[in-house]
């Protein structure tokens, strides 16, 4: 939106309070994507990654990972669980692995999966060739969704060992790509990473808008004990809070009023009373329930304690729809 300025998303950001941006936010969900939230299920494929990200409890350095890999046939089992609860979708999401993960292995799962359960396909694989996304689109994926964490360069170089701080931002570039191969595409950022800053925040949510995105993920920073950046003594002025991750969904809402916002797992494990709640007030028309088997959950850790390893119900169907119920919102497909 035209009055979508910087200086007006800092002044959104530090204000004292931000329940009327939350009122605006609503009334353009309602305006432009109606009263209905859609379910993706989402499948976390493997927690074995050759990226050592200075945040993620998945690096493959952290050796107290618990490491695993679906096989194709569990796969295939939780796109039909997703088939039966009519979610429309299936969100593809694995650590770092392109020996594992394979432009081949992943071109037939895509087929299988939408040629026997009707599902739509995610991929969440992180950067991957020209020609990986380019098979898997053709194979029939229909989304792609890729965060790139922050625009600031600086910060971007430092959480990520091996990144240069100068040239184009390589998942900008990919993102781009993948654009023009036909995906639709998401991205997003983390909130509170040590050594951000509130100026950055308001460049990255105007990078959404830039990008046309179709999709936008926001979460806070939680912080992982076993990684290098969990024990980093710089600070963030950034809030790690549920209101400040809010303001931002709702900011994305009037930015990119036609995207799909999911209120994420993370907003929720920060509070597992209030965070679905919160984010659906400002702005957010998306859940992604995990339908991973419950026991291989433990061992996708980007950060402890999440809440549907923590709190299986707080993930269910019947609970997520009780909380559309108390905000006259409902379940669509799609």
């Amino acid at each position: 939106m035209a009055d979508m300025t910087r200086e007006a998303i800092l002044e959104w950001l530090r204000a004292p309070q931000a329940e009327a941006l939350f009122e605006r936010a609503r009334a353009k969900r309602v305006c432009t994507k109606g009263r209905g939230v859609f379910l993706r299920g989402l499948i976390e494929l493997s927690s074995i990654c050759s990226r050592d990200c200075l945040y993620c409890g998945m690096r493959k350095s952290n050796p107290r990972v618990v490491r695993y890999a679906m096989d194709d046939e569990t796969i295939l089992a939780c796109a039909r669980l997703a088939e039966r609860l009519h979610f429309g979708t299936v969100v593809l999401q694995a650590g770092e692995c392109a020996a594992l993960w394979s432009r081949e292995r992943v071109a037939e799962l895509i087929r299988r999966i939408k040629g026997e359960t009707g599902q739509r396909v995610t991929l969440s694989l992180g950067e991957r060739s020209e020609a990986d996304t380019e098979a898997w689109r053709a194979a029939g994926a229909d989304r792609y969704l890729l965060r790139f964490e922050t625009s600031d360069r600086a910060l971007f170089a430092r959480i990520h060992p091996g990144a240069s701080e100068s040239g184009e931002h390589p998942r900008m570039v990919q993102l781009r790509r993948m654009k023009a191969q036909g995906y639709e595409v998401g991205s997003g950022i983390m909130l509170g990473l040590p050594g951000q800053r509130l100026e950055s925040v308001a460049d990255d949510l105007l990078m959404f808008r830039d990008l046309a995105l179709d999709m936008v993920g926001l979460g806070p920073y939680l912080v992982h004990p076993d990684t290098p950046l969990g024990v980093d003594a710089m600070q963030s002025e950034v809030p790690v809070s549920v209101d400040f991750t809010c303001r931002c969904y709702a900011l994305a809402r009037l930015l990119l009023p036609e995207a799909n916002i999911p209120s994420t797992t993370a907003l929720s494990t920060l509070d597992p009373v209030r965070g679905r709640i919160a984010g659906l007030s400002s702005g957010a028309n998306v859940f992604m329930p995990n339908l991973t088997p419950a026991e291989l959950r433990a061992g996708y850790q980007i950060y402890p304690g999440k809440i549907c390893v923590a709190a299986p119900e707080a993930d269910s169907l019947a609970a997520l729809q009780r909380t559309f119920a108390q905000l006259g919102l409902e379940q669509v497909v799609g």
